[in-house]
């Protein structure tokens, strides 16, 4: 059987145009490259003056074929190396013309040419260090000697895209035009008339060995590829010890290094599972969506001046509601002074940011938001609050306006049936601060019909959030999850754990913050009403601590109050003795011996908690895929990316170990360790959630 070809070739004058038509974003797989070696060959036997590689579409290349690592690289394709020394040898000149992205292998096919120009619109770099790589095509090498230093070492260590502008500007790029193939035929030309230089060939810049210090320094050993990032900059060092082939091998085993590390496993799953977590059944291309211009926004507090700023910053006009005047003015402010700050970090211009809060009307009146397209409610969590406000926004909105609430966990479907629209009714559960966090879960209520959920998942990746799926539970995903966690930080300080042990721990493994600070920093308040929700239907087998509630009896509601789990000042916070005290007095008065808890005994029982629950959540339907949930907590909960989310970590941990520390941690009976039925039949099977999200994938197919 023959395929087509993926590169096009077509002769303009005496100069060959190579097209890469591997859509959507040309990647340069195995038969890409071995296409574009053979289109090579054959244009310079043909005899003609000058070659240019452009691609079809909107992008050059984004990169390499991601999937080729795990399924292993096509030994009789050409290696990529084998494709850059073919363009470097070619006795034309060889030009890239870059139209929109080039990034990763993408740009180290550009950077093999003799030349390179590019659209005004074009975005250029090596972002390998952000999936836990280096670059493996040579692009530590030949960066720098087309680039300046101190752009070169930056770029590879912190994997930043540069515009068109600024890589003209660091010396990456030799033309900018809107018409790029224009601009490469007038590059060959001039490369004509003169020796050709190969990339390879060019010296090194002289303040390169500083350059490469300098971005080493600046390498945070909190950022999830900070080995990535040492050992690209170390492949970047060989350049000036080693000769040109030497150093290509050595960059060469160092990137088979970093592919095999579980740090760039993890990374790459991620990269996937994010772009598969908006995937739901019933929901496809064809799907219609319906047109939103127009956002509404009720509730003027924290979240809901997050959530006006989200749309606001994705150029869409918000209506901000809230019952009185000063409340308004708070979250105007509020909305002000994150772009004042912006703009004082020199995030934003002014510019932008003036026509960001141009987008914002403030109102008090409801009727306000007859006319809009879409109504997100954040007000307070409480149900009978939010069955007024969709009772009376049934009354107000138009036909055909999608109304969203933001609940954290209160039963959408009982939102939805508030109104005589359910269909209408979806639940938008952003994270604190909105506007930063990426992570939106989108609930799909019993009777969300489909176009009002392709239509959200569209406007959240405009946003520039990332929709992750979920149906109607208490908690949703992220939050269900969060429910086991936060008690078993409880039950081990009445055991003989105290807050600064269990944060410690929690940190050391990776996550952004432990149990105990997050609570004091989003308001132990908010997690006591949670729990005296949950209080009424409690298992009586499921232990319960109440060490949580006795902060809140005290008035100890976390760090905007001065004191929770620890004591404040401004924002340092310190081990507080009377939080020690309380917990001792509970522990005597639980009759609980206290024990000495590892650290390993901490991360075992607050994660596999999580797990757990998650396993719960797959076979119940709440989340679809495991990968889900890893997209879920790396984003909106301060899991570490490096560990690849709770379950991508899980499996490297092995669920047969997993499953037999839960059934040791519930031997006495405590009904919070009931292993859930999927985690035990993958576990006894010697299956993992991969195989889990496969097999589910080969069933829908």
């Amino acid at each position: 059987m023959t395929f087509p070809s993926l590169v096009r070739t077509e002769v303009s004058g005496t100069v060959a145009v190579l097209t890469i038509a591997n859509p959507p974003v040309n990647s340069l797989s195995a038969a890409v490259r071995r296409d574009l070696t053979a289109a090579l060959s054959r244009a310079v036997i043909n005899g003609v003056s000058g070659v240019v590689l452009i691609g079809e579409g909107g992008h050059f290349s984004a990169g390499a074929d991601i999937q080729e690592f795990d399924a292993g690289l096509d030994p009789t394709a050409p290696d990529p190396n084998d494709l850059h020394a073919a363009i470097e040898a070619s006795p034309v000149p060889v030009v890239a013309a870059i139209r929109g992205t080039a990034l990763g292998g993408g740009l180290e096919l550009a950077l093999a040419c003799h030349g390179r120009v590019a659209s005004p619109d074009a975005r250029i770099g090596l972002p390998e260090v952000k999936l836990g790589l280096l670059p493996g095509g040579g692009g530590t090498q030949r960066l720098p000697r087309v680039a300046k230093a101190a752009v070169a070492a930056g770029m590879i260590a912190s994997g930043r895209v540069l515009g068109a502008a600024e890589a003209r500007a660091a010396g990456i790029v030799d033309r900018i035009g809107d018409d790029s193939l224009a601009e490469a035929m007038i590059l060959i030309e001039q490369l004509g008339a003169v020796p050709l230089t190969a990339t390879s060939g060019r010296a090194l810049p002289p303040d390169l060995a500083e350059a490469i210090d300098a971005a080493r320094a600046g390498i945070s050993a909190k950022s999830p590829h900070a080995e990535a990032s040492r050992t690209a900059l170390d492949a970047m060092a060989q350049s000036a010890r080693l000769s040109f082939p030497e150093a290509l091998a050595a960059e060469r085993r160092l990137f088979l290094g970093l592919m095999e590390s579980t740090t760039s496993r993890a990374l790459r799953h991620l990269f996937f599972a994010e772009r598969a977590a908006a995937g739901t059944p019933g929901i496809g291309k064809e799907t219609r969506t319906r047109p939103v211009e127009t956002v509404g926004v009720i509730g003027a507090g924290t979240m809901g001046s997050g959530i006006a700023m989200v749309f606001a910053n994705a150029g869409l006009p918000v209506t901000l509601i809230e019952r009185d005047a000063a409340g308004l003015e708070r979250g105007l402010k509020r909305i002000r002074d994150v772009y004042d700050r912006a703009v004082a970090k020199g995030d934003l211009s002014a510019e932008v940011a003036q026509d960001r809060l141009q987008q914002i009307t403030g109102r008090t009146d409801i009727a306000a938001l007859s006319g809009v397209d879409l109504v997100i409610e954040a007000a307070f969590e409480e149900m009978q609050v939010k069955l007024a406000i969709f009772q009376e926004l049934d009354k107000i909105a138009k036909r055909g306006a999608i109304l969203a609430t933001n609940t954290s966990a209160l039963d959408v479907d009982v939102i939805a049936a508030a109104t005589s629209r359910p269909a209408d009714v979806v639940g938008l559960h952003f994270f604190s601060p909105a506007h930063v966090m990426r992570l939106l879960e989108i609930v799909r209520a019993r009777e969300t019909a489909p176009d009002v959920l392709a239509t959200v998942i569209r406007l959240a990746r405009k946003a520039g959030k990332t929709p992750v799926v979920v149906g109607v539970c208490d908690g949703f995903l992220a939050n269900r999850l969060l429910y086991p966690y936060l008690r078993q930080a409880d039950l081990m300080l009445e055991e003989g754990a105290l807050p600064e042990q269990i944060d410690s721990a929690l940190n050391a493994f990776g996550l952004a913050m432990g149990p105990c600070a997050m609570l004091d920093m989003a308001g132990q308040d908010v997690a006591w009403h949670v729990r005296q929700r949950q209080l009424k239907d409690w298992d009586p087998a499921r232990r319960y601590s109440r060490l949580a509630d006795l902060l809140v009896e005290q008035g100890r509601l976390g760090s905007k109050t001065g004191a929770g789990w620890y004591r404040y000042s401004g924002r340092q916070k310190e081990s507080d003795p009377a939080v020690e005290a309380m917990i001792l007095q509970e522990s005597d008065r639980l009759d609980v011996t206290r024990r000495a808890i590892s650290d390993e005994e901490i991360i075992k029982r607050a994660l596999y908690a999580i797990v757990n629950e998650g396993a719960f959540a797959l076979a119940d339907g709440t989340v679809q895929r495991a990968s889900d949930i890893d997209v879920a907590y790396t984003q909106g909960m301060g899991f570490p990316a490096a560990r690849g989310g709770p379950m991508f970590w899980a499996d490297t941990v092995g669920l047969d170990a997993i499953y037999a520390d839960i059934l040791s941690f519930g031997a006495s009976g405590d009904a919070n360790w009931r292993p859930a039925r999927l985690l035990e039949e993958l576990a006894r099977s010697g299956r993992s959630f991969a195989d889990h999200d496969r097999e589910r994938r080969a069933e829908a197919a």
